[in-house]
């Protein structure tokens, strides 16, 4: 890896019973894989937990240690089953707390007489917490430490996590490069890019087949890592191995 090359790998915890079943889709981890890794702090990491104290626990704690950044999605609503806030404070051994600040903007929002008890649990963050603004419901997520902890719903988490990025401390961003060939199998490629790998050990080299419904097929090899010259020379390997097997190698995704 080149000299001015800065690694930072993160991790991603995806709470919610409602996953786990089934009944509702994860669309939070594509989004935050493709814009942490433009920050140059790249996914190593997803685990997908129910909305269980001693396993929410367990991730924060394994996960908070082994990652420069650890962010949760789930489990920061008014609801019984959101418990997220309570475990990350248990986590890192503080108390959860009325946060003034968020209990007076909830309560400004939604009413003294409709600000229930339900409600008010939204305004309580662990001792240390610094919110991350919710410019959608209002209702904030947090940072403790390198973890940071945002709502389940796509929509409320992408906000947070626009408000949250600035703050981040940004790594080497992530080149990736691709080429794509028609009418060949990744099989015929397959020892030939296992050299380039292993040329670039530092790099993701993937392989990717496609096929359509029109009968026409293929195969998307990619390099990929936070080192642009080793990149770029991976994938300018890539090429040439696609050219010496048969195929015409055309840059960019199939689709």
């Amino acid at each position: 890896m080149t000299l001015t090359t800065m690694t930072r790998h993160s991790a991603l915890i995806l709470i919610g019973n409602e996953i786990l079943s089934g009944r509702t889709r994860d669309e939070n981890t594509q989004f935050l894989a493709k814009k942490l890794g433009e920050l140059g702090i790249p996914l190593r990491e997803v685990r997908m937990i129910p909305d269980t104290r001693e396993v929410i626990i367990r991730c924060v704690v394994e996960l908070r240690a082994a990652f420069d950044e650890v962010f949760t999605t789930g489990g920061i609503g008014p609801t019984h089953d959101d418990i997220t806030s309570p475990c990350v404070a248990e986590a890192f051994g503080v108390p959860l707390e009325h946060h003034t600040p968020t209990f007076t903007l909830l309560e400004n929002h939604f009413g003294k007489e409709n600000f229930n008890a339900a409600r008010q649990r939204m305004a309580y963050l662990p001792q240390g917490a610094t919110p991350i603004e919710n410019p959608i419901s209002l209702a904030p997520g947090f940072s403790l430490g390198n973890v940071h902890v945002m709502a389940g719903v796509p929509r409320i988490m992408r906000a947070m996590f626009d408000n949250l990025a600035p703050r981040l401390k940004k790594g080497t961003p992530v080149l990736s490069i691709t080429w794509h060939v028609f009418s060949l199998y990744e099989g015929s490629l397959a020892e030939g890019l296992e050299a380039i790998q292993n040329l670039y050990p530092q790099l993701d080299i993937g392989s990717y087949p496609f096929h359509r419904e029109n009968g026409i097929y293929g195969v998307a090899l990619i390099a990929k890592g936070q080192d642009s010259a080793a990149v770029q020379k991976a994938a300018s390997d890539i090429r040439t191995l696609i050219a010496a097997t048969g195929g015409e190698p055309i840059q960019g995704e199939p689709f």
